[in-house]
This record gives structure tokens, sequence and C-alpha cells, in this order.
């Protein structure tokens, strides 16, 4: 049983974007679960997770521009820095108080970046084929986009059988063409200009700016889940362990037959340690032995694919750790008065 998703429409900065939101029946209003998606994603690659989360707490995920169908403006700040701003107004916009942040590829830099600077409403993350990289170095597909003259020309002869193609190149198993072909449904001029934008703005994603957001992230010691598809042609599997350089109580998991989008290509072997973690974080109750909270039963495999995520390392839990309060956050129930816009 999954929650209902409601559609609205977020306008923030003067820029609207699609809004997807689920929830329990009164569930609080102030925490939530943030799924950031990244580059050329959108809110709509959340769906299924989101309606599961939903279940759990209040669960929200939206366009952010240039992607998906928000507003794509020439003058916006396609940098992280800008994406992590305008990510905070919209959380203020929301009334979202205390962040459980899931994010994937670039939406991982954005989101945080911005919990660097809001270790107060910064919760817990969980990472899907991203977070701080250390040591990483551009792909190949990103090394072109940042190429002047070369980027313009990749995007204007982008044709749909030719990105079908190009997403097929390290994405084992195949992602679903319904799924392949909504992205490039979303790559109008727009998202192409942000794009763009985006690499040709971010010099070294493994270098200064990485070393300083993980030296600002990992006093806090918060709660954190990797999930790591091996198959990723982009951000090699490597990086999984090394999110502990960051996030030292992470734990990590490896599916070892998946590549970038592993909610996509394996939704249940995401589900299963993403709804549990995220059941830890929130404080909801484990489910009975009778009773199924997150909609799977143990070891329910609805694909029959036979297939348990990889555990690669999960270091002892401290007593109390994923559902604590962040320093600064008070007493249960007690939040932060909300920015006012």
């Amino acid at each position: 049983m999954h929650a209902t998703i409601s559609r609205t429409v977020l306008t923030v900065d003067g820029i609207s974007a699609r809004l997807l939101e689920a929830h329990p029946a009164r569930a609080a209003t102030d925490e939530a679960v943030v799924f950031v998606h990244g580059n050329p994603g959108s809110s709509q690659d959340w769906v299924p997770l989101l309606e599961r989360a939903g279940q759990l707490a209040r669960a929200v995920a939206w366009d952010h521009p240039g992607f998906g169908q928000a507003d794509k403006p020439a003058g916006f700040d396609y940098t992280v820095d800008g994406y992590a701003a305008h990510l905070g107004r919209c959380l203020d916009a929301l009334g979202v108080a205390r962040a459980h942040l899931v994010g994937h590829d670039f939406g991982g830099p954005w989101m945080l970046r911005w919990a660097a600077g809001h270790p107060d409403r910064f919760a817990s993350a969980t990472l899907i084929n991203t977070g701080v990289l250390p040591g990483y170095r551009w792909h190949y597909l990103a090394r072109i986009w940042r190429a002047p003259v070369l980027g313009e020309l990749f995007q204007a002869t982008a044709t749909r059988p030719a990105f079908r193609l190009l997403l097929r190149h390290g994405n084992r198993p195949p992602l679903p063409r319904a799924f392949v072909d909504r992205m490039y449904d979303d790559m109008d001029a727009g998202t192409k200009h942000a794009i763009l934008a985006l690499y040709r703005a971010t010099d070294d994603p493994g270098g200064e700016p990485a070393r300083m957001l993980s030296a600002a992230l990992r006093p806090l010691d918060r709660p954190a889940l990797v999930v790591w598809g091996r198959n990723d042609p982009y951000i090699p599997v490597e990086q999984a362990e090394r999110q502990r350089e960051t996030f030292p109580s992470a734990r990590v998991v490896v599916l070892d037959r998946s590549g970038h989008w592993p909610f996509v290509d394996d939704l249940e072997g995401v589900a299963g340690p993403v709804l549990e973690f995220l059941r830890e974080v929130t404080g909801v109750p484990a489910p009975s032995p009778s009773g199924d909270l997150l909609g799977m039963g143990a070891g329910h495999d609805p694909q029959g694919h036979g297939r348990v995520p990889k555990v690669v390392d999960a270091p002892p839990r401290q007593p109390g750790r994923p559902g604590r309060r962040p320093p600064g956050m008070g007493a249960e129930g007690d939040h932060p008065q909300r920015p006012t816009l």
C-alpha cells in the first residue's frame, strides 16, 4: 500500500516548478523527507520511492530550475551555490524546518552545500550514486559539455535515438525506454542551457570545494545511508566507501547489478535499505510481525529477482544516533521559527 501523491505548483523567486508531495494522516509538516533529483532528472524520478516514503513522514520532491517542468530562466544562477540557495528558499516556502535529504547525481552537491550552511535543519542524508567526491575527475560527457562550442554542438545534435544510445553505454541493466524518453522530452533548450552552465561553473568537483564541504559536514556526523550501483559509468563505485570521509557513521550498500540510476533499474534493491533507514531517522515504529508498514515484507522481492543488496560495511550504530535531533533543534517537537520569505 502506497501513500497518495498530490501534484501542485511551487513558486519561489518567481520560478514555478512541479511539486510532488505525500504524507501519512496527521503527519508533522515541519519535518520532511526531501528528494533532490540530478542531471537530467526531475521530480518524476522519485515517484516510486516518494509514494512509499510518504507512508512514514511528509515527503516532497520538486523540479529544480532548468530541469523537468520547472521554469528555465536564462538569468538563474546555474551553479552549485545557486541551486543550494534556491533549495533552501524552497524549504522555507514549504515550512520544512528539519530535512531528511535524499539525493542523486548533481542533487547531492546541491543539497549537501545547503546542509553545510544549515546544520540545525539538516537531519540525515541518503546518497544514491552521489555525495562529496574527493579526488573525482569529470566523466567523458561532462568534459564534452564543458568544452566551448563542442558542448553546444553536442546538445544541438542530441536526437531521441542518439539519446537512447548514449544512455545504453555503461547502464546495465538497460534503463526502461519510458524513463529515457521522459528525460528526453524534458530536454528542451532551457535544460540544455542549464546543463552547460552548471558543468562549466563547476571546475574541480573533487578538489578544494569538496574538501571544504567534507570538513564542514564531518564533525556533524549526521546519520547517512549510501546506496551505489556498481556499474555506474559516470561516478566510480569506489566513491561509495569514500563517503565515510564526510559521514563517518554511514552505512554503505552496493548493488552489484545496477548502474547510475539504481532506483530505476533495481527499485526494490534500493527501496529496502532506503525505507528502513528513513523509518529509523524519522522515528517511525518498526512494523509488527504480522504487519507491513513499508509495503514490503522481510526479504520480499515483488519482481522475483532474488536480488539482495550487498552491504559493504556497516559500522556499529551509536545508541540513539539514527533518530537524534540535530544540535540546536531543542526538545522533541521544538523547531526553530520558520523564516519569513
